[in-house]
C-alpha cells in the first residue's frame, strides 16, 4: 500500500507512521510538511490513499484536497484534523474526502478508515455521522456561514482566535489588504458590521475551538 502522509508536525507524522507499520501489511509511506509539497508529491505518483491536515501553512488544506481531487479524482483522501467535526466535516465531505477523523481518534479507528477508503467506501465516525445528521435537519439557510468559501470559513476562525489582519495575512501568505477585503465580505455575507460580531458569531455556532 502506498501512503502520503501531509502534516506540518513531524511528531504526528512519525506517530501515523508507526501506527500503520505496526500493522503488518507491507506499506511505502511518503511524508509532506505544507500544503504545497503535498500537491507536488500528490501528482508524482500513484497513491492507495493520501492522509491530510487540512491546517498547514500556506494553502488551505481544504484547498488543496480540491486540488487533490481535480487533479487525481481516484485517490481516495482521508482528513485527519485537530478541528471538532461540526467545525469542518461537512465541508471537506462535500469536497470530495472520502473520510473525516479527528487526531483524537484511536489507531484502530485510522486503520479502520484506511481500509475501508481504499476499497472505494467512505468512512465517517459516529460523531461526524451525528454532526451531519443534525446539519441535515436544520431549515435551509439558517446558518448563513455555510454560505462562506472555504477561505472565507478560514478567516473567521482565524479573527474569532483573536488573531490580527497582520497575523492572519501572514498565516495565510496573503496580503492585508486581501485579509480586509474578505473581512468585508464575510460581515456582508453574515449580515454583521464589526469584528467582535464575527466573534461572537463564531463561538455561538461552535466555529472555533
Amino acid at each position: 500500500m502506498r501512503i502520503l502522509i501531509c502534516d506540518d508536525h513531524p511528531i504526528v507524522r512519525k506517530g501515523l507512521r508507526e501506527i500503520l507499520e505496526q500493522e503488518g501489511a507491507p506499506v511505502t509511506i511518503e511524508e509532506t510538511a505544507s500544503a504545497e509539497e503535498a500537491l507536488e508529491a500528490a501528482r508524482k505518483k500513484p497513491w492507495d490513499t493520501v492522509v491530510l491536515d487540512i491546517t498547514m501553512p500556506g494553502r488551505s488544506g481544504l484547498e488543496v484536497l480540491k486540488d487533490i481531487k481535480r487533479e487525481r479524482p481516484d485517490v481516495p483522501v482521508l482528513v485527519l484534523s485537530v478541528h471538532p467535526a461540526e467545525q469542518y466535516a461537512s465541508r471537506v465531505l462535500r469536497a470530495g474526502a472520502s473520510g473525516y477523523l479527528t487526531k483524537e481518534s484511536a489507531p484502530e479507528e485510522l486503520l479502520t478508515a484506511i481500509r475501508r477508503i481504499v476499497r472505494g467506501g467512505r468512512y465517517i465516525s459516529p460523531s461526524v455521522g451525528e454532526t451531519l445528521a443534525a446539519s441535515l435537519g436544520r431549515p435551509a439557510g439558517e446558518l448563513p456561514h455555510q454560505g462562506l468559501s472555504d477561505r472565507e470559513f478560514e478567516i473567521v476562525r482565524l479573527i474569532a482566535s483573536g488573531k490580527r489582519a497582520s497575523e492572519i495575512a501572514d498565516q495565510l501568505h496573503l496580503s492585508v489588504k486581501t485579509v480586509s477585503t474578505y473581512r468585508a465580505r464575510i460581515l456582508q455575507k453574515l449580515n454583521l458590521h464589526t469584528t467582535a460580531e464575527i466573534m461572537r458569531y463564531a463561538i455561538h455556532h461552535g466555529l472555533v475551538d
